[in-house]
């Protein structure tokens, strides 16, 4: 199993802490946490070709389509959860306008998305 990648990034503490966005930190390690994600789906649809290559059996070739659809599923229900942690806190120190803003872009991604 590959290694996942780590990354560190000193913060400094201060008593402002709650007006400065969420750590670069724990930005990278959301987007590490995805990529990884996303390269193993990409592995799984590898395999599906190498399935149809190999003139599987169709159920088996459709029992994996159905598995990399749900993985892809989750993979979108990560990345929306990620882009909420970060925007929510951005639109929460801008105030009620920009709260607002990001409620109804919320609301249009999951309609959007959430089929």
């Amino acid at each position: 199993m590959p290694e996942e990648a780590s990354a560190t990034l000193d913060v400094p503490f201060d008593s402002a802490a709650e007006t400065r966005p969420a750590p670069l930190s724990a930005q990278i390690g959301d987007r590490i946490r995805s990529l990884n994600r996303l390269r193993r789906i990409e592995g799984q649809v590898r395999g599906l070709q190498r399935m149809v290559e190999e003139d599987r059996p169709c159920g088996d070739i459709l029992t994996q389509v159905s598995s990399v659809q749900e993985a892809l599923r989750a993979a979108g229900r990560e990345l929306l959860r990620d882009h909420l942690k970060q925007s929510t806190r951005s639109a929460i120190r801008q105030g009620e306008t920009a709260a607002e803003a990001m409620c109804d872009e919320v609301v249009e991604m999951v309609f959007r998305h959430g089929r």
